[in-house]
């Protein structure tokens, strides 16, 4: 029998403590709580539960926990290092896999996500996250959604078996060198984490062209089980050490080339209570996350290079930096002002994902739409471009801008964005 009282207090330090995991995206709000004024809803409650997106935009509800938070590891920057004092909890399987089925029975939540600290070894701790993925696939026959953080230091049998229960695994890589992840880390091994990462890509690969094989010859047995069919994902921590934005995309873009992840998450360091004294004291802009994630995908699906999301035109040099006043694709369009505008009648589709404003979807569209006829200033607005940003970067029959607008000084100064604080999680 399970005491509901002692679960719901484990609940609230263990969903407490997974917060710091950006693993599963969610989205900020402020803190409010109507419990005093005799309203309705909270944002600062909530246990547990947070919300990730699927790659066709759905909204998924998880319960995201720790099994633990108790760890024999002393990672500088993480609030559950074995040295720090903070109030400590430890489910068992059967807790966890009642949690989840119960919050999954009342609708509140359709997945889970589930990490730990590290107790007794990575292998034990490996063994009890499994086991509560096995248990509630091949007991409970849950179908929802799992995302398993796995351990780098477990063995590939155990790691092996979770990606036949889960959906995703993700592994930390935590810092981008191997430097800081020893300074601050030292239990952690980055080679381990790429091994294991890369037995991950293995199996993943391996079970896609099991499915390609099995389609191309109308044979469903030759598909392999299961493993981890949403891929793997990471986490980078910006901000504890003095890594600049040029190391940590380059360290994103190779293991996103080497091991295939669907994303690489970037977690802005928050300084955290009885903080180690080789962490430093104020958090990075939160705008700097949000400049990664702008560059991350420029990267990846826009053709840019790193070097040139890095050029800063007013010292002529790579500074390692992404600008944070702007965008990353408009400092670019900014520092080539002698490329634009672009003729949106005539580009490539290449030079056209170029243009600040002007996403993957809507290039296509433009590409598709001035093949019946040329292009004019009313469709950009039909397809409700950003036109007071599009404008200045672009022609089209009856729009050419003067190259006045172009180098006018104050085109910069028209776009700048204010730098926001990071958000505490305190």
């Amino acid at each position: 029998m399970i005491d509901s009282d002692v679960l719901l207090k484990k609940l609230a330090i263990l969903a407490d403590a997974a917060k710091y995991d950006a693993s599963c995206a969610s989205s900020g709000a402020e803190r409010r709580d109507s419990s005093a004024t005799g309203g309705i809803g909270s944002t600062s409650g909530g246990m547990g539960i947070c919300h990730s997106y699927a790659p066709d935009g759905r909204c998924i509800s998880l319960l995201k926990i720790l099994l633990t938070n108790f760890c024999l590891y002393e990672c500088a920057y993480c609030v559950n290092r074995t040295s720090s004092n903070v109030a400590r909890a430890r489910f068992s399987i059967d807790e966890v896999v009642t949690l989840t089925m119960e919050f999954y029975k009342r609708n509140y939540i359709e997945g889970l996500f589930l990490s730990s600290g590290i107790i007794r070894s990575a292998d034990y701790t490996m063994e009890q996250v499994v086991a509560v993925a096995r248990k509630l696939r091949l007991e409970h026959r849950f179908a929802g959604y799992i995302h398993l953080k796995t351990i780098p230091e477990a063995s590939p049998e155990l790691l092996a078996e979770a990606g036949l229960y889960a959906d995703r695994l993700s592994i930390n890589v935590e810092l981008p060198s191997e430097k800081s992840l020893n300074a601050l880390a030292p239990e952690k091994n980055a080679r381990s984490i790429d091994r294991s990462m890369q037995n991950l890509e293995l199996g993943i690969r391996e079970y896609k062209e099991s499915k390609r094989e099995a389609r191309k010859q109308g044979n469903r047995k030759l598909t392999l089980p299961k493993f981890s069919p949403s891929g793997q994902s990471t986490q980078m921590i910006v901000g504890a050490d003095a890594a600049d934005d040029a190391t940590i995309l380059q360290r994103a873009n190779g293991l996103y080339k080497r091991y295939r992840l669907k994303r690489v998450y970037y977690s802005a360091f928050s300084p955290i209570p009885d903080a180690s004294s080789q962490l430093p004291l104020k958090p990075p802009p939160l705008m700097r996350e949000h400049r990664l994630y702008q560059a991350d995908w420029l990267l990846r699906f826009y053709g840019f290079s790193l070097d040139e999301l890095t050029y800063r035109p007013e010292s002529r040099e790579q500074t390692g930096m992404l600008a944070l006043d702007q965008d990353p694709k408009l400092a670019w369009a900014l520092a080539h002002r002698e490329l634009f505008p672009v003729d949106l009648n005539r580009a490539d589709y290449e030079t056209i994902l170029r243009v600040p404003g002007i996403g993957v979807i809507n290039a296509r569209r433009l590409v598709k739409q001035r093949r019946i006829r040329a292009l004019r200033f009313a469709d950009l607005q039909r397809l409700r471009l950003p036109i007071q940003k599009v404008k200045s970067f672009v022609t089209v029959i009856d729009h050419k801008p003067t190259s006045h607008q172009l180098d006018n000084d104050q085109l910069a100064a028209r776009f700048a964005s204010s730098v926001d604080k990071q958000l505490s999680l305190f």
